[in-house]
C-alpha cells in the first residue's frame, strides 16, 4: 500500500471511531426535565423493579445488571414495553432521548444513587 493510501485508510478509520463516540452521546436535557425523569424512575418504574431499583416484580435496573445489556435494545423496552409482561410502554410518555438517557443513567447509577453516595463519602 502506497504512503498516502494508508493515511487515508487512518483517517477514515479515526473518522468513523469519532462518529460513533459522539452518536452514542446522549445530549444533556433540561435539568427541570431531569428531575421529572428521575422522579418518575424511583416512582414509577420504582414500583416494580423495587423502589432502590434493585428488583422486585421486574428485574434489577443496577449498572450490574444492566451491564451486558444492549443500549437500543433497553431503550425499546422502555419505549415499547414488553407484550406479556406486565412491563408498559411509555412511548406515549416519554421521546426516545429521554429513554436513552434514564438508560444512560441507570447504566452509570441512577442519580439519586450518585448523591447518596457522594453523601456517604462526606461523612
Amino acid at each position: 500500500m502506497k504512503p498516502p493510501a494508508l493515511l487515508m485508510h487512518v483517517l477514515v478509520l479515526v473518522g468513523l471511531t469519532l462518529m460513533s463516540v459522539f452518536a452514542s452521546a446522549t445530549p444533556p436535557l433540561a435539568a427541570e426535565r431531569e428531575r421529572v425523569l428521575v422522579h418518575m424512575v424511583r416512582q414509577d418504574c420504582g414500583s416494580c423493579h423495587g423502589l432502590t431499583l434493585g428488583g422486585g416484580l421486574g428485574p434489577a435496573l443496577t449498572p450490574a445488571a444492566l451491564a451486558d445489556k444492549p443500549v437500543d435494545g433497553l431503550v425499546a423496552t422502555v419505549m415499547y414495553g414488553r407484550p406479556g409482561t406486565p412491563m408498559p410502554p411509555f412511548r406515549g410518555i416519554l421521546s426516545e432521548l429521554e429513554a436513552r438517557w434514564i438508560i444512560d443513567q441507570l447504566m452509570h447509577g441512577f442519580p439519586a444513587d450518585r448523591g447518596l453516595a457522594l453523601q456517604r463519602a462526606e461523612r
